[in-house]
């Protein structure tokens, strides 16, 4: 596996603030030249540290009302329940996040819906359907404080 240095770092940085970037304008902010700065960008999408551009799309703008926090716990785990849960979880837009946890609840799903009443069919259609759930345990947030998908990597171990 590749070992990123400090100019990797850096690139990666300036990318989860503006991943509209142009390699002239990230190469110029780096005091880099063009093609070195595009071969680094190129090792990083190719080893799997930068997997993807998006925009951040503003939910409540969108008309996602509400953003809800769920824990599933199951009666039995299985080869089957398990698939079964997965291909639904991967294939529900609603869900924006899924973790496998400790603790009581076996898994977190992070959900948006419209509003209330659009969560609650979520909950009906979607979630009290899948196999082997016996507690589903919903937390709707009040207010975001919060909300980054950008990693402390100007702070971590890697530089």
């Amino acid at each position: 596996m590749k070992q990123v240095d400090k100019v990797d770092i850096a690139i990666m940085d300036r990318l989860q603030q503006n991943g509209r970037l142009t390699n002239a304008k990230l190469a110029v902010e780096l005091s880099l030249s063009e093609t070195p700065c595009w071969r680094r960008l190129k090792s990083l999408e190719e080893e799997g540290f930068i997997e993807g551009y998006q925009a951040n799309l503003n939910r409540k703008k969108l008309g996602f009302g509400v953003m809800a926090f769920v824990q599933l716990t199951f009666i039995k785990h299985d080869v089957e329940i398990t698939e079964t849960f997965e291909a639904i979880i991967q294939s529900s837009a609603n869900v924006l996040s899924c973790y496998n946890t400790t603790g009581e609840a076996d898994f977190m799903l992070q959900v948006v819906a419209k509003d209330l009443d659009d969560y609650s069919r979520f909950v009906e259609r979607v979630l009290r359907k899948l196999p082997g759930v016996s507690i589903i345990s919903s937390n709707i947030s009040l207010r975001e404080l919060k909300s980054s998908s950008r990693l402390p990597i100007t702070s971590s171990s890697y530089g």
